[in-house]
């Protein structure tokens, strides 16, 4: 039965690798016109492209340090397994970066279609308004009595006008941005797809050679975790070190608008989108999605319903690998719904079609209501993958389905309801970041104190819905019911990441058209779809952090299991030193983290002011910026900055467990589990808020750009900076290395 699991898990990686090739050939064939787009994105590129091959060139010898040790301490499967899940983490990061820096000048491209067709509605519009404009006034001419009840009549029209004029314009950016929300999600969609079917095939070729071995199998959830860290650490101080440099210089001190070509930070800014959320976020949720099924796969194989009952074996190895695959194919049915790119595509769309109510919905969709498209493919996956969970649990299980059913959806839930609470308080459009914009009315150090309020707020909702998942999971299938919650909550990961991705690619395709100095139109349209972005961004880091808070606690049970702990003894000296340790192991890492990202900040805001100082004309346009300078200041800080967070995470399970013992170590990741995933809910959400109250501002709110309350709010932004895009997410990848570290030297201890 083995190989027929290699051979379905392989098969779906397969399936997800073609579709993402074949979006890609559609997305390629749209060539970029503009002289000036094309030159940016190729610059934008070329410098993505060229960190992420220094970042693996540092992180090459790193990896085959680690191999060596593990195979001379545990054998060659482990060091095959861990170079493999390196290589495939690597890998994911490349294509996606790739396909990423080529999809954002495309989605310029495209909204400027979008920007001309609108323009040609608009015309004879304007035109039927003048030709009534000259009836009322011809009308208006027949005499005083006629002219005084006309005013009344033209009263009431100007307000049926203005409101008129409010729907057009709401109904124009939802309705005039089909072209490049096409581009914008196909990128997307291309970066889920690779990580998702590299992350399986990975899985089907590991498990291929170590099926009598899943010990040494364990060792691929930690190649992958490594390179996710220094990948989402070194992208996370690369953009933010561009981030906060631009920013504090270019708005608040020279007062020039975001992505400004003027501004020598701005094409760092602009690969470090690229670098953290397109190569970092990529990284990050292939580790959680690998890790949630070999941990599945390490309690599934020796898990039994009754207490002397026989273990699962086979079958519980089997489930959550046949469940990820069937997330694919969910995924792609959900990401068909957004984009039509793929063969298939017309066909899906043409069978909903047929559901009531869903021509509505079609309809929509291919109007261009961008967020509403979003949100329909993620949930037309989700309901898919309940779906087809429901199938294999009767398949699988037959007596134990149920239980093993709603375990699945109770994680499935927990992750969707965890990314609604996640936009709700960092989204514009709800009280809590507009209350954080408020806060700027008297000054940065209030909104900074309710940034950091809202934050710790926002812990409350998401642990208590990780605690539901967990009871209800683990009341109805035991351990094992944990960790296929976990699988659930990242079985579409899929769309979930195309949807995350997404956000990236119209945030660059924005900074594009303003550095090519597009028209009004184009830049309305991509900073529609940014807006969109920075939600769904905030809600992939939400699920991201729930998902990591059950893939780490299957993976503290897989260890148990491995070390052969019954318990962990709290009146153990030892323990509690570990648990002391664990819980401190969180803010040590964020403050190696922020401290990285501010002193390579510094170094970025001298560079660009003696930039606008010392080169004449660059304030007027005349002059070109030394970008190049400012893209070196980021890399160097980056590379040299990501090393102690990343070495921290590997060695202090590691001294722990042979210093102190492997209860010891339990409590370790125990400390680390409950003040990791408070800190990454804090940081990322703060961040979020920060971020969202200054383009609340900048959208026409409580003095608009230029204002005291802009400056306030833009310093309370480049605070959660770091917060959101650095630590904060950086967390749920350490609590998760640190398990995964041990529970492939559980046998040593």
């Amino acid at each position: 039965m083995w190989i027929f699991l290699v051979l379905v898990t392989g098969a779906a990686g397969l399936i997800a690798g073609i579709y993402a090739w074949m979006v890609f050939q559609k997305l390629v064939a749209s060539p970029i016109t503009h002289e000036r787009v094309k030159k940016l994105t190729d610059t934008i590129h070329l410098g993505a492209m060229a960190f992420l091959k220094k970042e693996y060139t540092w992180l090459a010898p790193f990896v085959a340090v680690v191999a060596v040790l593990l195979g001379a301490m545990l054998g060659v499967g482990a060091a095959f397994a861990f170079i493999l899940g390196a290589l495939c983490s690597a890998t994911a990061g490349w294509f996606g970066m790739f396909v990423a820096t080529q999809a954002n000048g495309r989605t310029t491209s495209a909204a400027m279609l979008d920007a001309a067709a609108a323009a040609e509605e608009a015309e004879p519009e304007a035109e039927e308004v003048e030709a009534e404009a000259e009836e009322v006034e011809a009308e208006a001419a027949e005499g005083e009595e006629a002219e005084e009840e006309e005013e009344d009549e033209e009263e009431d029209d100007e307000e049926y006008e203005e409101e008129d004029e409010e729907d057009e314009e709401e109904e124009e950016s939802a309705h005039t941005t089909g072209n490049a929300l096409e581009a914008a999600f196909s990128g997307g969609s291309i970066v889920g797809m690779i990580v998702v079917g590299l992350g399986l095939l990975g899985l089907a070729v590991a498990y291929l050679f170590l099926a009598d071995n899943l010990g040494a199998l364990a060792a691929f959830g930690m190649g992958a975790s490594s390179i996710a860290l220094f990948a989402r650490v070194g992208g996370g101080i690369y953009t933010k070190a561009a981030d906060v440099g631009a920013d504090l210089v270019g708005k608040v001190e020279a007062g020039i608008p975001e992505d400004d070509p003027r501004n020598p930070a701005v094409i760092a800014d602009n690969v470090g989108d690229n670098v953290g959320d397109i190569a970092g976020m990529g990284a990050d949720l292939f580790e959680s999605y690998v890790n949630s099924i070999l941990a599945a796969m390490a309690i599934g194989v020796a898990f039994s319903f009754t207490k002397d009952g026989e273990a699962l074996g086979l079958w519980g190895v089997g489930f959550p690998l046949f469940l990820s695959a069937w997330g694919i194919i969910a995924s792609i049915i959900g990401c068909m719904m957004v984009s039509r790119k793929a063969l298939g595509a017309d066909l899906v769309v043409g069978f909903f079609k047929i559901i009531p109510g869903m021509g509505k919905v079609i309809d929509r969709i291919e109007a261009g209501d961008a967020a509403f498209a979003l949100r329909v493919g993620t949930f037309v996956a989700g309901g898919l993958m309940i779906l087809g969970t429901l199938v294999l649990s009767i398949l699988f299980f037959i007596t134990n389905a149920f239980s093993v059913f709603l375990s699945v959806t109770s994680g499935v839930l927990a992750g969707i309801l965890i990314g609604y609470v996640t936009e709700v308080y960092t989204s514009g459009d709800y009280r809590f970041v507009q209350g954080v914009a408020q806060s700027s009315e008297t000054g940065p150090a209030t909104v900074i104190l309710s940034g950091i309020s809202l934050g710790m707020i926002s812990t409350g909702i998401p642990v208590i819905l990780i605690c539901i998942s967990t009871w209800i999971s683990y009341y109805l299938a035991g351990m094992f019911g944990v960790a296929v919650a976990a699988v659930g909550m990242l079985s579409i990961t899929g769309i979930s990441l195309s949807v995350d991705a997404y956000g990236p690619i119209a945030d660059n395709a924005g900074g594009i058209a303003e550095m090519s100095e597009q028209p009004e139109g184009v830049r309305k349209i991509t900073d529609h779809l940014d807006a969109i972005g920075n939600t769904t961004v905030a809600m992939g880091k939400g699920l991201a952090i729930g998902s990591a808070a059950l893939t780490a606690l299957a993976l503290f049970v897989a260890y148990s299991q491995a070390a052969k702990i019954d318990y962990i003894d709290l009146m153990n000296p030892n323990v509690i030193i570990g648990l002391l340790i664990g819980g401190m192991l969180p803010f040590i890492f964020c403050a190696l983290s922020i401290d990285a990202v501010s002193k390579a900040a510094q170094k970025m805001i001298e560079e660009v002011r003696r930039q606008f100082h010392e080169i004449a004309g660059i304030m007027e346009g005349k002059a070109e910026p030394e970008y190049e300078k400012c893209i070196a200041i980021s890399t160097s800080a980056a590379l040299t900055q990501m090393i102690a967070p990343g070495v921290l995470a590997i060695l202090a399970p590691v001294l722990v467990g042979f210093g102190l013992g492997k209860e010891a170590l339990g409590g370790l990741l125990g400390g680390a589990l409950v003040t990791g995933i408070m800190m990454a809910l804090f940081m990322s959400n703060s961040g979020g808020a920060w971020d969202n109250a200054k383009k609340y501002i900048e959208e026409g709110h409580f003095n608009g750009k230029g204002s005291a309350n802009h400056a306030a709010a833009v310093v309370g932004d480049t605070v959660g900076d770091p917060f959101k895009d650095t630590a904060g997410p950086a967390l749920n990848i350490l609590i998760k290395l640190m398990t995964v570290v041990a529970l492939v030297l559980a046998p040593l201890f």
